[in-house]
């Protein structure tokens, strides 16, 4: 049901095949996962089709190892008319060791469609439940700006270029 999961948790081991040649797991491989996850808290949130729309502020703290286990978590924390902006922190835990630490983390943005090929649907809105939510959606407010003059930057830019 829309506007009832704003989690998701995505668990697996970090495989060989997903690792370059110094054993660490590809930056794309992890920024697949980020989608992945991200995509199924969007639709879970939304209950609709989504598409992504933006990563803002992708940090690549420390490598994923291959035995590692991975935790891939998304949360929804601040929404839009159509669009949700999530949380999504990349957990690597050693198991032989018990450490866990933070690989990657990120905002991402999805938009959220009424069919594959549609238009933006509305989504259920998003309440913070505590200060810590409070904060996470106050961060995603202020991307949301930085996002915005970005844009004008670069429209208008290229509006001098052409």
């Amino acid at each position: 049901m829309p506007g009832q999961q704003h989690e998701v948790n995505f668990r697996f081991l970090a495989q060989p095949t997903d690792v370059n040649f110094g054993g660490k797991v590809h930056g794309g491989m992890v920024m697949k996962w980020i989608d992945q996850a991200g995509y199924a808290c969007a639709v879970a949130w939304s209950g609709a089709y989504c598409v992504t729309a933006s990563i803002s502020g992708i940090q690549f703290v420390a490598p994923v190892l291959i035995g590692d286990l991975v935790t891939v978590k998304a949360r929804v924390i601040h929404t839009g008319r159509s669009s949700m902006h999530l949380a999504v922190d990349v957990m690597a835990q050693d198991l032989r060791k018990g450490e866990q630490r933070l690989a990657t983390s990120c905002v991402m943005v999805f938009v959220a469609l009424d069919s594959p090929d549609g238009k933006p649907t509305p989504v259920p809105p998003w309440q913070p439940r505590d200060e810590s939510e409070q904060r996470l959606q106050e961060q995603a407010k202020k991307l949301l700006e930085l996002s915005k003059e970005m844009a004008d930057l670069v429209h208008n830019h290229a509006d001098t270029v052409s």
